[in-house]
């Protein structure tokens, strides 16, 4: 039986992929504060207990998913630098500490695929939501160089970015309003960004995407959740970058 880790599968996009592996036969372990096995990724010692749990009822694991974040949304200038360092240590290192917590298992095996759950907004950086967008590039870049880093021992890497998808993300999104009276275009971006998300795409559609991921013979690199977002992602890397920012800027101011 094929074996499936995933941390953040209790809600949205990771309970619709957990589920959907489930359906079709694998063994999921769901790693979250909130879910089958206790697990914080921002406490390391809290991942390995995870880890540990889940080797004494499997001698292999097919699959890692490391999708586990949250958002947080506001002006750059006001934005309080404990919670921009929350939002990276949840986003990029709850994703390193799982990373460095499942390797020695998949190495030992000589095989294993590690996907991680990124953002379009790791390409297209959403304004007002710029500490989102700069953890998830930055979940980009990691990918690419551990790929090359654990090719040797029979690892795959890859990063599946959704556009918007219609889950309880938005709801759950720590909001500053700080600064609002100065950047008076704040509020309206937001409105519109998280307009965009409650009309988005259903979780079962990243869910297939997932277990294409999982189950292709060779996985790309990078994936993009969404037909109309390939197209932007395909028209950022034809157009001058600063056309392709301020078309941004006109979307959402």
């Amino acid at each position: 039986m094929r074996t499936l880790v995933i941390t953040g599968g209790s809600s949205g996009i990771g309970k619709a992929t957990a589920s959907f592996f489930a359906e079709r036969g694998w063994r999921v372990f769901e790693l979250s504060r909130h879910g089958q096995i206790y697990c914080d990724v921002c406490d390391e010692k809290s991942i390995q207990a995870a880890m540990a749990e889940v080797l004494k009822q499997t001698d292999h694991i097919d699959v890692v998913i490391s999708n586990a974040g949250f958002g947080i949304s506001g002006a750059v200038e006001f934005t309080d630098i404990a919670e921009a360092q929350r939002q990276m240590d949840v986003n990029f290192m709850g994703a390193v500490r799982f990373t460095q917590a499942v390797l020695p298992q998949l190495r030992k095996q000589g095989y294993g695929r590690i996907i991680y759950t990124s953002s379009v907004a790791a390409i297209l950086s959403v304004p007002y939501q710029s500490f989102y967008s700069a953890s998830k590039a930055a979940i980009n870049a990691m990918a690419l160089a551990l790929a090359n880093e654990v090719r040797e021992f029979g690892i795959s890497v890859s990063v599946m970015m959704p556009g918007d998808v219609r889950t309880g993300f938005t709801d759950a999104r720590c909001k500053s309003t700080a600064g609002e009276d100065i950047y008076r275009g704040a509020n309206k971006a937001i409105t519109t960004m998280e307009y965009d998300e409650r009309g988005g795409m259903q979780p079962e559609q990243m869910a297939r995407l997932f277990y294409h991921i999982a189950t292709c013979r060779s996985p790309k690199p990078q994936y993009v959740g969404g037909f109309s977002y390939r197209i932007l992602c395909f028209l950022d890397r034809l157009l001058p970058k600063r056309l392709v920012n301020w078309i941004e800027y006109k979307v959402y101011s």
